[in-house]
């Protein structure tokens, strides 16, 4: 009789293959949804953990991890790896967890080793960088943006990409009347600003025929993997590494790029100072530029041959993925929020025109006391870095157990994801609008600029590793808001803006304008 039904059953599952799937399908789906928390929180299955809920909300992370957060008691909650995954993360947007962490217990959050699968591409730069060696990159750079002669040099070239470069870029979109990626110009004028300022070149990437550059698509693949292994399991990436496929195989192919590229630049660099030292000449911006100080102080890094090549590539692309992406990605989402706040564009282009520039005509950079009289312009920004933190979560480990104010404990089996987007968007944090735009939030009511905690307001860090060039991407992006706003109107021409899935907050397709010469809307009675 077992004979017998064995037989049945193998015959019924050689008949009807794809209807037992698709019954298996339907009873695993049932199940999830009986199964399925009611309190809004992602579930952590047996063996498979948070897997499902991470690949279902894989394509809108930020939002999804903005949605259970409100719902999670201590705006924090426990996500599970799969059966052999090393470690569990724990995800916060609680404020008393980021001043814990960030500040109180600074010392308890090193780098460390385990973030080598995550950012092995950034070497030992200032992002990865602990200790002595981490000391003494920030102990550099504050140096050089301090030095009145850098800052000249800074705004000098500032000046110059946006009178000779943006500004006559923009006048070619408006007469052609085509639509242009404003995210890519973005990116274009800060990867150049960023290279001059870091290798004292100028890539030239900001130009009419938008030429491709491969040192900036490098860093655009490599930011992309870098996401990707935040929410990859270990053990795959792993194999992905011993195989050389996939994500490790395409970081592979961009590091190649940007260590190419590097090379070349510091190359460049030391032949033009091999040449100003033989002839005994400088020109006013020789040695403004960050390569440039780190070559002088060799001796103070303790590195010769390769291997200080090798820390001059590390910094140097560190500082080059602090400057060029942060920076574009805070210009794009605020242009995009100006586009659909038009109020706000107004009292912008007000201000802008109350005080009007001295040092020369439109596209001229500002002085810093020019700048700093736009002060509506600044909450304006803070309130687009508020809801679009260029750098949208902070990975972090704890060298020793430790319990943080929310309640949750860590440890060496648990990692801590601080999610600073959902951190804009908690009602708890920000108040009942914590949903709109509205720049007033940052004004007293004397018109002055109010302060906000930097563990409530991360978009620039807090703690000990605060950036250090806060103040210099305010002016960068004030000068060229200042210098586009007066002379022309965006209309945006592509669809919903998506978050890119990438450790910037880039657009998912960029940002498709069409450019208008506000002069025109003027003749035109529109504003």
């Amino acid at each position: 009789m077992e004979v017998v039904s064995w037989w049945v059953v193998r015959g019924f599952l050689r008949k009807y293959p794809a209807e037992i799937m698709a019954s298996l399908a339907c009873f695993l789906l049932i199940l999830f949804r009986l199964l399925r928390r009611r309190d809004g929180l992602p579930t952590n299955w047996p063996v498979v953990g948070a897997v499902p809920a991470i690949s279902v909300n894989a394509g809108r992370v930020h939002d999804w991890l903005t949605e259970f957060l409100r719902a999670a008691p201590g705006m924090s909650h426990v996500i599970r790896g799969p059966l052999g995954s090393p470690v569990d993360v724990l995800v916060t947007a609680n404020p008393a967890d980021v001043a814990h962490i960030f500040t109180a217990n600074f010392g308890n959050y090193p780098k460390g080793e385990e973030f080598a699968v995550l950012f092995d591409v950034l070497g030992e730069g200032i992002f990865n960088a602990d200790g002595e060696s981490w000391a003494f990159q920030r102990r550099k750079a504050h140096a050089l943006l301090s030095d009145g002669r850098f800052r000249a040099a800074v705004a000098a070239s500032t000046a110059r990409k946006l009178g000779d470069g943006l500004v006559p870029l923009l006048d070619g979109v408006v007469a052609s009347g085509a639509v242009v990626d404003m995210q890519d110009v973005f990116m274009r004028l800060t990867f150049d600003l960023t290279a001059m300022f870091v290798f004292g070149v100028d890539p030239g990437c900001l130009a009419a025929d938008f030429p491709r550059v491969p040192f900036a698509a490098a860093m655009d693949d490599a930011e992309e993997v870098l996401f990707y292994r935040h929410v990859t399991p270990i053990a795959w990436l792993r194999l992905q590494t011993y195989l050389n496929i996939g994500h490790h195989k395409k970081m592979n192919q961009a590091r190649q790029v940007l260590d190419a590229s590097i090379a070349e630049f510091v190359s460049l660099r030391r032949e033009r100072n091999a040449r100003a030292d033989a002839t005994g000449g400088e020109t006013d911006e020789d040695g403004a530029d960050l390569l440039t100080l780190y070559l002088a102080c060799q001796g103070e890094v303790g590195k010769e041959g390769a291997e200080f090549d090798r820390f001059l590539r590390d910094t140097t692309l560190n500082l080059m993925i602090a400057g060029r992406d942060t920076t574009s990605s805070a210009l794009t989402w605020f242009f995009w929020l100006l586009s659909n706040h038009p109020g706000v564009e107004a009292k912008i282009l007000a201000e802008i025109r109350d005080h009007p520039s001295t040092s020369g005509p439109v596209g001229q950079h500002r002085t810093a006391a020019e700048l700093k009289r736009l002060v509506y312009l600044q909450a304006a920004l803070s309130e687009s870095l508020r809801l679009y933190p260029p750098v949208p979560f902070e990975h972090k480990a704890a060298a020793r157990p430790d319990t943080l104010p929310s309640g949750a404990a860590v440890g060496t089996s648990r990692r801590v994801i601080v999610s600073l987007y959902s951190m804009g968007r908690m009602e708890t944090v920000w108040g009942k609008d914590c949903m709109e735009f509205r720049p007033e939030r940052w004004l007293s009511a004397a018109g002055r600029l109010r302060h906000e905690p930097s563990y409530k307001f991360v978009a620039f860090n807090a703690g000990p590793r605060t950036c250090l060039g806060r103040d210099l991407a305010f002016s960068q992006m004030k000068a060229v808001v200042a210098a586009v706003v007066p002379r022309f109107r965006m209309e945006v021409a592509g669809a919903e803006a998506i978050p890119k899935l990438s450790i910037i907050l880039h657009m998912k397709d960029g940002l498709k304008v069409r450019v208008h010469n506000r002069q025109d809307d003027a003749s035109k009675g529109t504003s």
